[in-house]
């Protein structure tokens, strides 16, 4: 479609429209629709079948607003006001995947057609910072070129881009290193009140804020596990954790402050550290210890992707009440459940926080989407969650019919293909644990064939018939074509995989015990094709995988695939053998089978890391 704009128009709206041009289908023509801007309160889309005239209060509210226009053009009259001032998205891009910059402009225009005016960079160490040969080192860090052409990218389409780092925990592929670990408290935790430490942090927060206009910056902090009980314990005895938080973080701010910036930092130290499990969400109020440790002048995230009942959210808002700082909220899309995503849980867990948010006025949400164990999950999967995201800051709400149709135009993208992904994680009568939903696809992708961790807890599920049947239904989500078929053919492939080899889990344990000979030659003949299905998998992902991501961390996945096709590759020679009598028993199938995550209750907890799944013995060190 052709529009003559006119009017109020946000800065650099022609370089936008260009860029948006082929997502949004319309393109400026002296010729075309008039549609004349207007700097207001609100987003408001008005149109009487020949003219549109469109109410904007912020840049990207004028590009969704684009987006809502009829197709074809008919007389509408739109008005939408957000519930929240900003809402975003994290990009994890320090899970082994880091995001090549066009994927992130990718995913910047779908967020502008969204309304969605946060872009949040979560890179542990994956940024260059001058003098630190060792930070992101073979990791695939961004260059300050790439973090600044991407910024401004951002700032054309109306969406603030902003780092996030860390500076105390979760720096273990930093501090890994020999040249770094003087800087260890622990291997995950810097060491507080050590000089080396704020010269360190001042050089990275210097280098992680450079390229960027925002003076938003996210800090970290959350889950430094073992402060101060590391090379602090021996180097200054015993302090009570509360007291090194509050000295470590005045430090931070400081030089956070020097450098004019404004701090948010995650909330859940301050919890931890009086919970009877080390957790979250089941202390009580925070006490006087806690309050006394929180240090004015940073925004506390509460992160929550979990809890599926709106009250819940309530009482954890309230407890960060008692803290006396702004509170800011993050939600989840499960996509660091294994290389499916799970929306049953997303859409669930996602309606309920933000629906408190919403009572409670929080001013800031954001979603995250993390590639914890290896960043399986492609990261386009989770548009669906972002969506909903969007839809509910400017409806209160988000209805199936309308999230399809809001992705058809934001995402050129057919909703089931993302709710089906579901299937690949549980299946009618698989009941999930609330804070580890099983995940199926993960757990029988790199289950052992010979070692099946797994079997007692999958016992009476037909997965093979499962994943067989969902092969084809991608198949032709694939045929339907677009940007999104070769992400669908990797998922057809996947099932494919899971479907040939939960045909020899269902079945070999029962072979071996029984003497069954013709089925253990049968099972074991199989085993050629699975091998040649979980290469042709290999192959797939990594050209996805290249597609979306820079080149490094796939070496993870490499050794994965082809630690299962070697382990396939034994099993057929260990049953071949069985088979032909050369052995009386394979003694790994012989071994009865005992739950593993399956609970008392009949519920599954998902296993999330593979060095969990693989074998009872230990897989690194």
């Amino acid at each position: 479609m052709k529009i003559a704009l006119s009017g109020e128009l946000p800065a650099r709206c022609s370089d936008a429209l260009a860029a948006l041009a082929p997502e949004l289908g319309m393109v400026p023509a002296a010729e075309g629709v008039p549609v004349r801007g207007h700097r207001g309160a609100a987003l408001a889309v008005c149109c009487d079948g020949a003219s549109v005239t469109i109410e904007w209060a912020q840049p990207i509210q004028f590009y969704r607003a684009l987006s809502l226009l009829p197709r074809p053009l008919a007389a509408c009259d739109i008005r939408e006001e957000p519930c929240f001032e900003t809402v975003g998205m994290m990009f994890d891009t320090s899970r082994n995947a880091v995001l090549r910059p066009d994927t992130l402009r990718s995913f910047l225009r779908k967020m502008a057609l969204m309304g969605m005016n946060l872009g949040m960079m979560y890179t542990e160490d994956t940024y260059e910072v001058p003098g630190q040969p060792y930070f992101g080192y073979q990791r695939g860090r961004y260059t300050y070129e790439e973090l600044h052409a991407l910024d401004d990218y951002a700032d054309m389409l109306g969406i603030e881009l902003c780092p996030c780092v860390q500076t105390l925990g979760h720096l273990n592929r930093a501090l890994h290193w020999p040249a770094m670990r003087r800087l260890q408290d622990n291997d995950e935790v810097l060491l507080a009140d050590s000089e080396e430490t704020y010269s360190f942090l001042r050089q990275i927060l210097t280098a992680a804020s450079a390229p960027y206009r925002s003076k938003r910056i996210h800090i970290g902090m959350d889950e430094a596990h073992g402060v101060g009980m590391g090379a602090h314990l021996r180097l200054h005895g015993y302090e009570k954790p509360y007291d090194i938080l509050r000295r470590h973080l005045k430090r931070v701010l400081d030089i956070v402050n020097e450098l004019g910036l404004s701090p948010m930092m995650w909330s859940d130290m301050y919890f931890r550290l009086e919970s009877p499990t080390n957790g979250y969400y089941d202390g009580p109020m925070p006490s006087q210890q806690a309050v006394d440790a929180v240090v004015p002048g940073v925004e506390l995230v509460y992160w929550d992707y979990y809890h599926m009942r709106e009250a819940e959210y309530d009482e954890q808002l309230k407890k960060h009440d008692a803290l006396h700082a702004p509170t800011v909220f993050a939600g989840g899309i499960w996509t660091w459940c294994g290389p499916a995503p799970d929306y049953d849980k997303t859409r669930t867990a996602t309606l309920a926080g933000l629906s408190a948010c919403r009572k409670a006025g929080v001013p800031l949400v954001f979603a995250t989407a993390w590639g914890d164990n290896g960043a399986e999950a492609n990261l386009y999967t989770a548009l669906l969650g972002m969506q909903m995201f969007a839809e509910f800051t400017y409806h209160g709400s988000f209805e199936d019919e309308w999230l399809a149709q809001r992705m058809r135009v934001c995402c050129q993208a057919d909703a089931r293909a993302f709710w089906d992904l579901t299937l690949f994680n549980h299946m009618e009568g698989m009941r999930s644990g609330e804070f580890r939903p099983v995940n199926a696809a993960k757990m029988l992708l790199y289950q052992d064939p010979l070692v099946q961790l797994f079997t007692k807890d999958t016992q009476g599920f037909a997965l093979s018939r499962h994943y067989a049947a969902l092969a084809p239904r991608y198949e032709a989500y694939a045929a339907e074509g677009g940007a999104f078929a070769p992400l669908w053919q990797f998922y057809a492939m996947l099932a494919d995989v899971l479907a040939k080899k939960c045909v020899w889990h269902e079945q070999a344990s029962q072979a071996v015990v029984s003497h069954d000979t013709a089925l253990a030659k049968q099972l074991a003949d199989g085993l050629t094709e699975t091998i040649g299905a979980v290469e042709a998998l290999r192959l797939a992902w990594l050209s996805l995988w290249n597609a979306t991501n820079k080149p490094h961390g796939f070496e993870v996945i490499d050794g994965r695939l082809g630690g299962v096709a070697a382990r396939l590759d034994t099993a057929q020679r260990r049953m071949r053998a069985f088979a032909a009598g050369e052995c009386d028993t394979i003694p790994e199938l012989a071994e009865p089978a005992l739950p593993y995550t399956l609970l008392p209750d009949g519920t599954l907890d998902g296993s999330y890391r593979v060095g969990e799944i693989l074998s009872a013995c230990k897989i690194d060190g």
